[in-house]
């Protein structure tokens, strides 16, 4: 008999979450079809499912749904709302789900619910997942252990990872962008390489610690309002004497990042940065030539030209 397979769009919470979800549903038997990065047919599709006024990020989500429609069993389309330290997060996570199977009445959706403000906890989310394919029993809370403690030593890594690149003797730009944002190729792939090309290290903001950094954001805000938000400006705390400039990327028209983008920029201007905004037509045109303009302000103040 062959495996079931759970399709996993590889988008927003995909680069938060993939880890995790990879090795519950490999434990307990089933193989995962995950969708190919970002390309212009993916979004062309997202943007054919999507209202106008969704931003960039969710269009992008909806056209790896769209993909992997008949490549598998059943999709996975998570719903998280709330935290256990009581934050929340932005709408289209609450409501991708309900988007999808209205948009998509053709397929087979596998989704989970972690809301805590209303005890939908974590675990709980696993376990009626796995039940929903037919699995109860010690096996759940063996391969929902293990996936945690999987995504832990994952996110770990990375941490180490990125101190290491503290310690080097090169310029250090901190981009800020959420991690659906930053490690999607068609949106956060050509900022790196055009910041790496030019020998300086990328510190990513969503590699630190999200429970402290939620707290460090208090230093800006006490008001900061969405979860993902206020971990990216608890980075910026954290690193904002550490690194020699940074780089927002959002994408058009996030209302959440254009409220963090605009309170950072009043906060720190003394910091050098600049803002990327990406829409369905952007790519490398252009992000070149800026990138490099900004770089040569960055090496031009470091010598006290300015």
């Amino acid at each position: 008999m062959s495996k079931i397979k759970i399709g996993i769009p590889k988008a927003l919470l995909y680069f938060k979450y993939q880890v995790m979800w990879r090795r519950f549903f490999e434990e307990l038997g089933f193989e995962i079809v995950v969708s190919p990065s970002t390309n212009k047919a993916i979004l062309d599709m997202g943007i054919d499912s999507s209202i106008d006024e969704s931003c960039t990020s969710s269009k992008i989500y909806m056209g790896h749904v769209q993909w992997l429609i008949g490549k598998c069993d059943y999709i996975l389309v998570p719903r998280v709302v709330s935290y256990p330290d009581g934050d929340i997060t932005c709408t289209k996570f609450h409501g991708q789900y309900d988007i999808c199977r209205a948009t998509f009445p053709e397929a087979k959706f596998l989704h989970y619910n972690i809301d805590y403000a209303n005890g939908h906890t974590t675990f709980n989310a696993y376990k009626k997942m796995a039940e929903e394919l037919g699995i109860k029993g010690s096996a759940v809370r063996a391969a929902f252990d293990l996936a945690q403690k999987t995504l832990a030593e994952y996110e770990n890594k990375l941490e180490d990872q990125q101190d290491k690149l503290m310690q080097e003797d090169k310029l250090k730009v901190l981009v800020v962008a959420h991690p659906y944002n930053i490690y999607d190729k068609l949106i956060g792939e050509p900022v790196v390489k055009a910041l790496e090309a030019l020998n300086v290290n990328v510190i990513y903001g969503d590699v630190p610690n999200t429970a402290v950094m939620c707290d460090l954001s208090k230093q800006l805000s006490a008001s900061a309002y969405w979860k993902y938000n206020k971990e990216l400006i608890g980075a910026v705390c954290h690193y904002r004497d550490k690194i020699d400039g940074m780089v927002f990327l959002a994408t058009f028209p996030c209302g959440p990042d254009s409220l963090a983008i605009e309170l950072l920029v009043r906060k720190l201007g003394e910091i050098p940065m600049t803002t990327l905004v990406a829409d369905s037509n952007f790519g490398e045109a252009g992000l070149q030539t800026r990138v490099e303009s900004f770089i040569d302000i960055i090496e031009a103040r470091k010598k006290g030209g300015f």
